[in-house]
């Protein structure tokens, strides 16, 4: 595949992002063909410290993670020489994405309303903060686990009985919040742009992990909303599905997914209990929600003696949603994610793979995450700048190919 025939050929990031939510933005705009500029300041975006591991160039496995497919140039933004750098390279660009703290950009002369929009009307400027720059909260700053806990996410995660050793509230073991707000960034991008097809205009996207963090809270939301009660811990189980949770076998824990009545009497029917499945207290979802507990305590003799990988097989052959608890070594060793191009190694990077298949312009990774300022010159170059113009930005500490200690 060559980048003529990448779904975002042609489109142009200027990425001013760090951490996590902004460069997986970006990352996955630029797995699909966009062109990605990572703009990292003096001392670098601080995740190439977040180690170990570290690879041969002493960058952290939590940098590698999220900034393939792009290409870095270090840059002073505190000087004046420095922003007309970025305005210069603002030109040309699609986007910009940024996640300084609100008010950052336009004390440095660059914000959207007066300077960004008039440079490049069709621009589309997304920022992502913490709370956004207004209200009880604006301008302050956050963090994946401290919005977790203020979403409710800690709330309603984490063993409900009081009476096991680990019970309690606690972080999703994921930085759902920072993830969720990259995607819930690239979406707004790419409506951003189609909008734009119309309109030909740009415009400002206010993202902010408080405001993600909260529209991923479904379904406790609405199940407070509907209901009145507050939710609580939901242990593995589902609140609002049963059974939805997981089980121990002989072999390994496994988790069901037992969505409605007929996948349900599939289940009794291989567990090799058909009439369990018209028990009165287990005959529809909302019956086997009331008694649950005495569901689990039917269940768990009936799988404690199975082998646990055959048995999810067995379910899912018949149409029951099942499967088992794997780590990471066995999810990248899996012979489904490597069928599905999940596990990729090109040219010495290893990454997950493209989630997002397209039948004509599939994604690809063509760069290796970039060492820091390595493309600085060049970048420079393509923007018009002779030689001497970027010797002299380079002496001088304006742009930088090298970190500042």
């Amino acid at each position: 595949m060559n980048l003529s025939k990448a779904a975002l050929e042609q489109l142009k990031v200027i990425d001013l992002t760090r951490v996590l939510g902004g460069p997986y933005c970006t990352q996955i705009l630029g797995d699909y063909g966009a062109e990605v500029v990572k703009i990292e300041p003096p001392q670098g975006d601080e995740v190439r410290d977040w180690g170990p591991p570290f690879d041969n160039d002493g960058n952290a496995s939590y940098f590698i993670g999220v900034n393939r497919n792009k290409r870095s140039v270090g840059l002073d933004l505190s000087k004046t020489e420095g922003r007309d750098v970025l305005l210069r390279l603002v030109q040309d660009a699609d986007v910009l994405i940024e996640n300084y703290k609100p008010g950052a950009m336009e004390r440095w002369n660059l914000g959207y309303e007066d300077v960004l929009s008039k440079a490049n009307p069709g621009l589309v400027h997304c920022r992502i903060s913490g709370f956004g720059a207004d209200g009880p909260m604006g301008g302050l700053p956050g963090y994946d686990a401290v919005i977790q806990a203020m979403c409710g996410m800690f709330s309603i995660n984490g063993i409900p009985n009081d009476d096991e050793p680990n019970a309690g509230q606690t972080r999703i073991g994921i930085p759902l919040v920072d993830i969720g707000t990259g995607l819930y960034a690239a979406i707004g991008i790419l409506m951003a742009i189609i909008e734009r097809q119309r309109s030909g205009l740009g415009q400002f996207i206010d993202m902010t992990l408080h405001d993600a963090g909260i529209a991923l809270m479904h379904p406790h939301i609405a199940n407070y909303l509907l209901s009145g009660k507050t939710p609580g811990l939901t242990g593995n189980a589902h609140p609002n599905i049963s059974p939805y949770d997981k089980f121990p076998t002989a072999t390994v824990d496994v988790f069901l997914a037992v969505g409605n009545n007929r996948a349900f009497s599939r289940l009794c029917m291989e567990l090799g209990v058909p009439e369990l499945s018209e028990d009165p207290r287990f005959v529809d979802n909302g019956d086997r929600i009331t008694n649950r507990k005495a569901l689990t305590q039917q269940l768990l003799p009936l799988l404690a003696n199975l082998d646990g990988e055959e048995l999810c097989t067995r379910l899912l052959e018949k149409g029951v949603p099942a499967g088992p608890v794997r780590d990471v070594d066995q999810v990248w060793n899996n012979d489904h994610t490597r069928h599905r191009g999940m596990a990729a190694d090109v040219d010495g990077y290893r990454g997950w793979g493209m989630p997002i298949k397209f039948s004509r312009t599939p994604g690809q990774i063509n760069r290796r995450p970039p060492r820091y300022g390595e493309h600085t010159r060049e970048l420079l170059a393509e923007a018009g700048l002779d030689d001497e113009h970027i010797e002299s930005l380079i002496e001088s500490g304006i742009v930088l190919e090298a970190r500042r200690r």
